[in-house]
């Protein structure tokens, strides 16, 4: 199958809705790995010795993701580059897409809560790690699976509220 043609004048800037579906389900099935990680190691004594505990680990990597994602936008993240080389040219041509935007502002709102969570981690605080994951888990899941995205859902909310303004499309 050919690669998907390329939008074109106004529409260049819109993505694939489908793409950060994908991220979605990749994260999902990361951040459930981290929360079994985090419910299977009981909390370490030092900083140190609870960066260095998997979970931790590969929650420090999302953390990175998440932030890579709200401050590049989503169309330079590493699973929208993935989605368009790899997956979108073996899918048909994308029935919807979407701006930016709100799926941006989701990875803001993801690197918040996840990067809450390893601080509060790193300072000792039990169930931390593991409450994080799942509150991200969570909406990253609603995300893969039902296409309702929380962190889209609040941006248009704030919006509409005028505490956020509406950033065009990138």
């Amino acid at each position: 199958m050919s690669a998907p043609e390329a939008p074109s004048g106004a529409d260049a800037r819109l993505i694939d809705a489908r793409g950060p579906r994908f991220g979605a389900a990749v994260t999902s099935v990361l951040l459930l790995v981290v929360i079994l990680l985090g419910l299977t190691r009981p909390l370490s004594g030092s900083v140190l010795e609870r960066l260095t505990e998997p979970g931790a680990l590969l929650l420090t990597a999302l953390v990175a993701l998440f932030a890579w994602g709200a401050l590049a936008g989503v169309h330079r993240h590493p699973y929208g580059i993935v989605f368009r080389a790899v997956v979108a040219p073996r899918l048909g041509p994308p029935a919807e897409r979407e701006d930016p935007a709100p799926p941006t502002f989701a990875q803001l709102i993801g690197l918040l809560v996840t990067a809450t969570g390893l601080a509060l981690h790193l300072a000792g605080v039990p169930g931390a790690l593991v409450v994080a994951a799942a509150a991200a888990f969570v909406a990253a899941f609603l995300n893969a699976a039902f296409a309702y995205c929380l962190g889209c859902q609040l941006y248009v909310l704030l919006v509409r509220a005028g505490l956020v303004r509406r950033r065009p499309a990138a």
